[in-house]
């Protein structure tokens, strides 16, 4: 038996079968115990799809959603084992709608099993599916042609699908197409070769994964490890853990430690027995130094030779995984081995329509659909790309205010201006030049719905900073679309764009030692987050101008709300596009039951 196990998916369109395939194949390799079969049994008189018959899909549907509707909704993770091989088999689902799930059992699989329905033939989630596994890596694909029992075992059928998606698989840059033709529910070619498809010379599908050579492990590659965890038991011991993702490492082997780029060299390889003479690919080890060297989660620790690139700007394939839509300049966490940091989708570049492969222009991405875009980071990262290393070159975007999952990238390359753009040092800092004006630079930020009273409220506290000698400056919304902003609309993708710019200007302002009012519905968090972190701890200070619905309308000069309601205007916020209340502002104001005086006094008396 081989000691590394075959990790493969079965994916497909609805109903082609994926679930009663694994199985039939946990059945024929014995790795169903009796009372399991008594089990199975039960359940297909009461979930079963096959009149009463045995329904093998029901050993892996396990979700009482699943069994109810006959199909599979979340990955299902199988292992089984034959005298020759081990496997890790995950059943994804075919719905359109959960094509992340198998975009996430794809990331690990080293073989993709892609059911047709002989009658079907290929099919548009065929096509997607074959797209994600291409772009996941996978460079070996069994096209598994199922139900050939209800098209009579029909030799032309075979060869005309088969024909078809070499076809597509060619397109796609995908080696290694192995077809066989398959009755899952019959159990032909499943395990040994049938004698209804005499026509067919290969082996069963059981014996063809059996046999499959898989790609050598990057064990003679350069060495790499991702630091996950910084053991400190005492005072005297400090050794950095973590999984080899790529090649061998020894005691006394030379490291270095990125982004910082320090070399030191090993003192100890320990693991679960204690000291070891080396470690190779796939080990999870500590590592001990013979230097007092920096090292902390989220390092990298790679050979001084041919180590990987550092960078923190990047082009990416990216598959947005949420129902709320990616708009770039929103920012995320970004997750990349064992390092996270925060990212920022700069730009799509395009769309990647998943049945055809053309590149569309898009503003956004949707829930499942596929692009490329540039991220920026805000630190660099050392990485590999997704091509050379999956480790080193996946990442994930998290959801700042969520901690939801919302999409998966496979970088491509380094950005090279990126690379070539270094943060200039200067000697005059924000404090100094506040101390020259007799202030504290600060972000005052005002938020709230149209007609709150934040652009009169930023207005009166100008005025009263202003006879006090302060040194001040007001980004208004509807000033700052005059010039600076005057190319966007107020799509949600052009409202994160619109205060992005103006939270970068209004950190140059804070800078120059400015007391800077920006006067902004801003009605997203993620992008007042995105501000408030561009400034030193306790330098923003967001006022939320809390104003009723029905008393901004009321106080409606422009007539804004009232072609609003009459649809006149799209995207107006409060009316067809949500605001976002600030969970915990510095300040509160009810300017709807408070008067205009009181409420500057209580901003005044806060930065006092």
């Amino acid at each position: 038996m081989t000691t590394r196990p075959l990790r493969f998916i079965t994916c497909g369109s609805v109903d082609d079968g994926k679930s009663t395939l694994i199985g039939r194949m946990l059945h024929e390799s014995k790795c169903v115990f009796e009372d399991q079969m008594e089990s199975l049994a039960k359940d297909s008189r009461q979930f079963g799809t096959q009149s009463g018959k045995v329904d093998f899909a029901l050993l892996v549907d396990g979700l009482q959603a699943e069994r109810e509707q006959g199909i599979t909704i979340d990955v299902a993770y199988r292992f089984f084992s034959t005298p020759k091989r081990k496997f890790i088999v995950a059943d994804t689902p075919g719905h359109e709608q959960y094509t992340r799930n198998m975009a996430t059992g794809a990331s690990t699989a080293d073989l993709a099993i892609l059911l047709v329905d002989a009658r079907k033939g290929i099919l548009t989630q065929t096509r997607r599916h074959a797209r994600i596994v291409a772009m996941m890596g996978i460079r070996k694909v069994v096209l598994a042609i199922n139900k050939m029992d209800l098209v009579g075992y029909e030799e032309a059928t075979f060869r005309r699908i088969t024909s078809e998606f070499e076809e597509v698989a060619a397109g796609l840059g995908i080696p290694s197409v192995m077809a066989i033709p398959l009755s899952a529910l019959e159990g032909d070619n499943v395990v040994a070769p049938s004698g209804r498809t005499p026509w067919y010379g290969g082996l069963g599908l059981l014996g063809l994964l059996e046999g499959v050579a898989l790609e050598e492990p990057l064990g003679s590659a350069p060495f790499r490890m991702p630091v996950q965890w910084i053991n400190r038991p005492n005072a005297e011991f400090r050794g950095a853990c973590g999984r080899i993702a790529q090649g061998r490492i020894r005691p006394k082997d030379p490291v270095r430690i990125l982004p910082s780029g320090v070399e030191t060299r090993v003192k100890e390889v320990l693991a679960w027995g204690g000291p070891q003479g080396g470690a190779e690919i796939g080990d999870s080890i500590t590592l001990t130094f013979e230097d007092e060297v920096d090292v902390s989660r989220g390092d990298l620790l790679t050979s001084p030779e041919d180590a990987p690139q550092v960078a923190d700007q990047f082009e990416a394939n990216l598959i947005w995984m949420s129902e709320h839509p990616l708009v770039a300049g929103r920012p995320y966490l970004l997750k990349l081995h064992a390092k996270e940091v925060t990212a920022t989708v700069t730009s799509i570049k395009h769309a990647v329509e998943v049945n055809t492969g053309a590149h569309g222009a898009a503003r956004s991405l949707g829930l499942n659909e596929i692009g490329v875009v540039n991220l920026s980071l805000n630190q660099p990262v050392p990485f590999e790309p997704y091509a050379t290393n999956r480790t080193l070159g996946s990442f994930i975007l998290v959801d700042k205010l969520t901690f939801e999952t919302v999409g998966a990238g496979m970088i491509q390359f380094a950005l090279r201006r990126a690379m070539n753009i270094h943060w200039q040092a200067l000697e005059v800092d924000r404090a100094a030049r506040a101390r020259l004006m007799g202030q504290k630079a600060t972000c005052v930020w005002f938020t709230g719905l149209s007609g709150s009273g934040k652009s009169t409220l930023a207005n009166l506290l100008d005025k009263r900073l202003h006879t006090e000698g302060k040194h001040t400056y007001i980004l208004d919304g509807d000033n700052v679309r005059h010039g600076l902003n005057r190319d966007l609309g107020f799509t949600e993708a052009d409202r994160v764009e619109n205060i992005r710019r103006v939270a970068e200007v209004a950190k140059l302002m804070s800078d120059a030692g400015l007391i800077v009012l920006v006067a902004f519905i801003s009605p997203f968090r993620s992008e007042r987050r995105m501000a408030r972190d561009l400034f030193p701890e306790g330098d923003f200070i967001e006022v939320f101008v809390d104003t009723p619905l029905e008393e901004c309308e009321r106080r409606d000069v422009k007539g804004l709300y009232a072609k609003a309601r009459r649809g006149e205007l799209r995207n107006f916020t409060g009316i067809d596009s949500a605001y976002e209340p600030p969970e915990h502002p510095e300040l509160h104001l009810r300017a709807g039951e408070s008067s205009l005086d009181s409420c500057v006094e209580a901003i005044l008396k806060h930065l006092s």
